[in-house]
């Protein structure tokens, strides 16, 4: 089976929100062995719409549509679906009795174009909508499968997790697997890994390797087809380990993880707690780690110290420090990240100082930045960095190099990873 996502709303081609349905319905498709060759966004636009659906026919054969469920007159996703097949749209009664007890008990009054969104094309299996207003619909026409979501995430995705899906899988019967597995790099160029792993590329057939640069690191996705998903994961494990065997220095983590993340997984497997003297990135380490669940028992506080008063008063850094080296140096970030330690009485101190641009700080040019770390009593270790990006990708790639190294330090001190 060969899929095609027609995501459909003006706001994902004004740029005002982003097309995360259709990576996910994609996510899922893979995990069944459907392919997935086009993902088609198109605006509030019947004539538009019947447009890329008949382009859509002559490429795919089952054909999933995220958006325009709604109730107003711009929702036209399934009166321009139900024009193009010729079928009727006719009114489901328990989508409208669902729809009128939302209103009863949120104390609403129901308005008349609310009954749109309980219209579904005739034939079709309708899919129930636990988190929202708007019913999927499910229909097969010919050697066709058209799956109609509503937009908002999170109506989509258990919908189409608990009700589409298993209707798919059922289809199909076995089938083949499809599976991938992201392994996340940092401290190494997307060049430079590909370079390494040049031979695995090379030649590579089944599994696949895809190395792709994102957001300051670099990821590899493994990509591996078979009958089962047994057979599929002993094949990537098999083509992960000849990957770290070459660049298992630089990896990180897998899938979903981040930096920020194994960070905080490791401070919290460990018993570590962490303190914060943050100038340039002005407390988005400590905001950033904070995003993290269960980081509490680890992120102790910390403080923004953006002027040399500050550093100063607040941290106690000595003004012969900052007079003889700058605040912008090695002596302040380990001074920072020392100081913040004894303050909050934590494991670990991290003092981030430097000039995120786009204005140099004295002699000392924009992107320069000093990463000070303080683990225990042992002396502070400090990091240089010069980055050449803009002002807030400067403190975000910061942030993620802080993350980095305490990592590097932390499993080279024997703590678990």
């Amino acid at each position: 089976m060969k899929a095609e996502i027609i995501a459909v709303g003006s706001e994902l081609l004004l740029g005002q929100i982003a097309n995360t349905n259709a990576k996910f319905i994609s996510r899922q498709l893979s995990e069944l062995g459907i392919d997935v060759y086009y993902h088609t966004v198109v605006g509030d636009n019947a004539a538009r719409l019947k447009e890329a659906i008949r382009v859509a026919e002559n490429r795919a054969d089952c054909i999933i549509f995220s958006g325009g469920l709604g109730p107003t007159k711009d929702d036209l996703t399934k009166e321009t679906i139900a024009a193009h097949l010729g079928v009727e749209l006719t009114l489901d009664k328990k989508a409208l009795e669902f729809i009128e007890e939302y209103f009863t008990k949120h104390g609403r009054e129901m308005t008349e174009n609310n009954r749109k969104q309980a219209l579904v094309l005739e034939g079709s299996h309708v899919l129930v909508n636990d988190n929202g207003m708007a019913p999927g619909m499910l229909l097969e026409r010919g050697s066709y499968t058209y799956i109609l979501l509503p937009g908002p995430p999170k109506e989509l995705e258990p919908m189409f997790q608990h009700e589409a899906k298993p209707y798919l899988a059922k289809k199909l019967g076995k089938g083949s697997k499809i599976i991938s597995h992201v392994l996340r790099f940092y401290g190494i160029g997307e060049a430079e890994l590909e370079v390494r792993l040049q031979d695995l590329l090379d030649e590579q057939t089944n599994p696949t390797l895809a190395p792709l640069a994102a957001d300051g690191e670099v990821t590899l996705r493994i990509t591996a087809k078979a009958d089962t998903e047994e057979a599929a994961w002993t094949m990537i494990n098999e083509k992960k380990e000849e990957v770290l065997a070459i660049v298992g220095e630089y990896c990180y983590g897998v899938d979903d993880d981040s930096l920020p993340s194994k960070l905080v997984d490791m401070l919290v497997k460990n018993n570590l707690t962490i303190a914060a003297a943050e100038s340039l990135t002005a407390g988005l380490f400590q905001a950033t780690l904070a995003e993290i669940p269960g980081v509490g028992t680890a992120l102790a506080g910390g403080v923004v110290t953006y002027t040399e008063q500050a550093k100063i008063e607040q941290l106690g850094i000595s003004v012969e420090i900052i007079k003889e080296h700058s605040v912008v140096s090695s002596e302040c970030a380990a001074a920072m990240a020392f100081n913040v330690r004894e303050k909050f009485g934590t494991e670990i101190g991290v003092g981030l100082t430097g000039a995120a641009g786009p204005d140099a700080h004295g002699s000392e040019p924009a992107g320069t930045v000093w990463i000070g770390i303080s683990i225990g009593q042992e002396p502070p270790l400090t990091y240089l960095l010069q980055l050449s990006g803009s002002r807030n990708t400067n403190r975000l790639r910061t942030v993620k190099f802080t993350c980095s190294y305490l990592m590097r330090n932390l499993i080279e001190k024997g703590y678990k990873n």
